[in-house]
């Protein structure tokens, strides 16, 4: 049985043996897919890249994290979305950079408890693959809050179908259904607003973030010449360990390849004592893990 241990809880117990090479799940085994590369994307609120105290939890918060992963051989990609209120343990850091260990809580605090560059990376990694049962990541890229307008300039406008309607009270235009074009203009309104006051405000607001994503998708797999640049033009907005080169052939896999599966943590939204919290069904994401990363063993 392997389980993810925090003082005082126990997150999940699952009956699963090996590592994550190869695992035996309910009387069957699988081997890894060692035709996978798995990169990680932050969208972090900041305005700049933070220069920040290791501990200070200052460095700002990934309020969007998406897993792609990419399988070179078939050209099939997969993009995993994680709630940003996921929780899940996390290592956390003393003021002097000391560390605390592991506590369970939300995903996005991860990013927070580095430097606001790559010690930043390398913690919401760890927890992004420990959430994952050990999934190996070979890069993280961060974006801060000014590359989302620069993506649009970069790119071009891009129309998405609204999901839901909740910045409709505030921007009718944004209603439920409607289709808008998304500008550098109107960009971070779409894409980070939300109302903490209402529960679950970052569910939905993940939904317009998702329909923004699938409308991106489409309209590079009109035009792959446009995703080439795209790297040279955000790299002032970007802490990244994905080479230029890597950049490139995934974003035109992105754009070109066969298929893209999309798919969400399992779990629900919870109001915790605090904040809303999203409790994972680690069963349910064992199974998408298994079926995303994992062949049955001959």
């Amino acid at each position: 049985t392997r389980s993810r241990q925090v003082t005082g809880v126990q997150t999940c117990a699952l009956p699963i043996s090996g590592d994550y090479r190869t695992v035996t799940w309910q009387g069957t085994t699988y081997k890894y897919n060692d035709h996978l590369s798995n990169f990680l994307f932050l969208g972090v609120d900041t305005r700049e890249k933070a220069e920040t105290e290791t501990g200070s939890a200052d460095a700002g918060q990934s309020d969007a994290l998406y897993l792609i992963s990419w399988d070179r051989v078939d050209n099939q990609v997969t993009l995993i979305t994680i709630p940003r209120d996921t929780m899940t343990p996390i290592e956390v850091f003393d003021q002097n950079g000391g560390s605390l260990g592991l506590t369970e809580n939300h995903i996005s605090l991860a990013y927070g408890y580095g430097d606001g560059s790559y010690k930043s990376l390398e913690l919401s990694k760890n927890a992004v693959s420990s959430l994952l049962y050990g999934m190996p990541i070979q890069g993280v890229c961060a974006m801060s809050l000014d590359g989302i307008p620069e993506l649009l300039r970069s790119f071009g406008d891009v129309t998405v179908t609204v999901p839901n309607d909740s910045l409709a009270e505030r921007y009718p235009e944004f209603r439920e259904g409607a289709e808008v074009t998304i500008t550098p203009e109107n960009a971070e309104i779409f894409l980070r607003s939300r109302d903490t006051g209402v529960s679950q405000s970052a569910i939905t607001r993940m939904e317009r973030q998702q329909a923004f994503l699938d409308a991106f998708g489409n309209a590079a797999a009109a035009d792959p010449s446009k995703v080439t640049k795209l790297y040279e033009d955000l790299m002032p907005y970007l802490v990244t360990s994905i080479s230029n080169d890597w950049f490139v052939k995934l974003m035109e896999a992105l754009s070109t390849g066969e298929t893209v599966e999309r798919w969400t943590i399992p779990g629900e939204g919870v109001e915790g004592e605090q904040y809303d919290e999203y409790h994972v069904d680690n069963g349910a994401l064992y199974q998408k893990i298994l079926e995303t990363f994992y062949k049955k063993a001959e």
